[in-house]
């Protein structure tokens, strides 16, 4: 009889021990008894005979994971510090590959500035393409993936996932044709499943998807393409905390495999730590003309004007609004009441369309209400517009012209996304409405007008990044104006200074940045968030004090702070967080799995702070 260690995959369980009378090989997937329920395992190591009864393995399955997988799966294990059967749940296993070699005779012409910027990427493992919006590093990308295509390798071209739109599919279809699969949340099981099996076949070997694409069982994986690279939504914002870039750099380190990180405003990490290229100018002669509106979000009549003028050219607008919705606060004039929702500690939002109040935190919703529940007053108003409200508004005043709306609420399938865009690129849409959405992936040569509403509330959020997110956003959404010809932006705010500043000189705001983080925030020092979250309040307070007390004696790490979360209740539980600081990775390591103890989720490098 053999014994072995498995990890359940999926599950936050340590490894249990099980007995087989085949030989059976490291990472091997199995089925086995858990719980009188079958579960899938995999095969960490054997080990000698227990002194515990064991349960056999049931089955062998035909499945496995890939040397890549198994490097990348430890690595999770270890640095955000879960069990190994919750990171090897992250992957897609694998029955068999077999290698093709296809040769791809199309290629991008590239100008003399992006021939020397590919020259510089292929003498660095891994490099930072610092290339302003419309600078064409598309094209440099697609001339090093048929490169590596063409030496029989696999590649892989993440993007964020709202910048997985038809049109970057239509571009690398029209140099790759069928070697090109897509990969994302909104595709189908039965989708996902046909990938897989023409990836194993290996009829497909560039893989464009967004972060959940790192975890495809890639056999012979050549080079990783990380666009958008200082896009936060890398980050998995559920346990385990990981984040699909640094893994991306981890795998190619370990593995030899080249990495390109690409964006016209990169983060500091990236900029500090890898060789870059900076990629100016526009690849299509262009003009853009910077606007600033010192007034309160809304339309008034410098952005109406504006917005007709476009429109009597015959030309598109972009207009990007924080807030989906309606309105995000309905507060009583009387007693300044807004209505929260009872499940968290935040304002519900007002959906004029479904008449209900809906929090778009734990997904409560209830009808709109016609008096305050605290006084019964009936003087309720409607406060911090959202971009239904702002769609209705434009109607009023553009009614013949033709308007959507870009956010979650609107686009939630790749079908819709599709149409969208597709009839936005047919100049069906004469104006789009959105949120962060807006700012991702789209290149039409026809807008004229970008129009950038109430993001300089995002410089007063408690983030250390506030600054270089709300100027990246701004930066990214301007840039989908004037890509082939002139365009104009609009920047409404009552703190415009800050934009006005460093629009179009990302390069001055870096460095600029680098000297406010020094010595207190990455790229210089590691951050640890530990959030404790339980429906007893009085619980959470107490494993915040505990874990606080075995942190407090540990050496070379600083407790920035701790206390109530800022959104201090979601779902009914109530959140404490503790904030650490260390120039290396090792005590948060130690403080992550001093916080596991307690049942808290310890989040390393973290994005978000709320």
């Amino acid at each position: 009889m053999n014994y072995y260690e498995i990890a359940i995959i999926g599950a936050n369980l340590a490894p249990l021990t099980y007995e087989s009378q085949c030989v059976l090989n490291e990472f091997e997937i199995v089925t086995i008894k858990l719980r009188n329920k079958t579960q899938n395992g995999c095969i960490i190591k054997a080990v000698p005979k227990p002194d515990f009864k064991t349960l056999p393995v049931i089955e062998r399955l035909n499945l496995t994971f890939t040397q890549l997988q198994i490097t990348l799966a430890k690595f999770i294990s270890y640095y955000y510090t879960c069990e190994i059967g919750v990171s090897l749940g992250l992957f897609e296993p694998f029955s068999h590959y077999r290698k093709s070699k296809c040769s791809f005779i199309k290629a991008p012409n590239l100008s003399p500035l992006q021939l020397e910027a590919a020259k510089f990427i292929k003498k660095n493992p891994i490099s930072l393409l610092f290339g302003d919006t419309g600078s064409g590093k598309s094209e440099i990308y697609i001339s090093l993936i048929r490169e590596y295509l063409n030496l029989g390798k696999q590649a892989l071209f993440l993007m964020p996932e709202i910048s997985l739109t038809p049109q970057m599919q239509e571009r690398l279809e029209a140099y790759f044709g069928d070697s090109v699969g897509v990969w994302h949340s909104k595709i189908t099981p039965k989708k996902k499943q046909n990938l897989l099996s023409e990836f194993s076949q290996g009829k497909i070997r560039l893989i464009a998807g967004a972060r959940s694409a790192l975890f495809l069982p890639f056999s012979d994986l050549g080079l990783i393409v990380v666009d958008e690279e200082h896009d936060e939504s890398y980050k998995s914002n559920s346990d385990p905390y990981y984040n699909a870039k640094d893994l991306a750099i981890y795998i190619a380190n370990k593995m030899g495999i080249k990495c390109i990180l690409g964006s016209a405003t990169p983060s500091l990490n990236s900029y500090a730590k890898f060789p870059n290229f900076r990629l100016k100018g526009r690849f299509y002669a262009s003009q853009k003309e910077y606007i600033y509106d010192h007034s309160p979000t809304g339309l008034n009549e410098l952005i109406l004007g504006e917005i007709s003028q476009a429109l009597q050219a015959k030309k598109q607008v972009i207009i990007f609004l924080p807030t989906r919705a309606n309105f995000k606060f309905l507060i009583c004039q009387k007693c300044g009441q807004s209505m929260q929702c009872p499940y968290c500690s935040i304002a519900l939002s007002l959906h004029k369309k479904n008449r209900a109040m809906r929090c778009h935190y734990c997904g409560f919703a209830c009808m709109i209400p016609s008096v305050c529940a605290q006084c019964n007053s009936d003087m309720l108003e409607s406060r911090k517009i959202g971009t239904s409200e702002l769609v209705a508004q434009i109607k009023e005043y553009f009614p013949f012209a033709s308007i959507a709306k870009f956010d979650r609420d609107e686009i939630t399938t790749q079908k819709k996304l599709t149409t969208l865009l597709k009839n936005f690129n047919e100049y069906k849409i004469d104006i789009i409405v959105g949120t962060q959405m807006l700012s991702k992936g789209h290149d039409y040569h026809n807008v004229s007008l970008a129009i950038i509403m109430g993001l300089d509330e995002h410089l007063d959020y408690s983030d250390y990044q506030a600054r270089s997110k709300s100027l990246a956003l701004a930066m990214q959404v301007a840039g989908r104006a004037g890509r082939a010809n002139y365009g104009r932006v609009i920047i409404q705010g009552l703190k415009c200074e800050f934009f006005a500043e460093y629009m179009d000189e990302f390069d001055r705001f870096i460095a600029d940045e680098m000297a406010v983080r020094e010595g207190l925030y990455p790229p210089f020092m590691r951050l640890l968030r530990i959030k404790i979250e339980d429906k007893d309040e009085s619980k959470a307070v107490s494993k915040m004090q505990q874990i606080l007390g075995k942190l407090k004696s540990m050496a070379e790490l600083e407790i920035v702070g701790y206390g109530k979360c800022i959104i201090e209740l979601i779902a009914s539980k109530h959140r404490y967080q503790i904030l650490l600081r260390s120039a290396t990775h090792t005590p948060l390591l130690k403080a992550s799995k001093i916080a596991r103890d307690y049942g808290a989720l310890p989040d390393i490098d973290p994005v978000n702070f709320s």
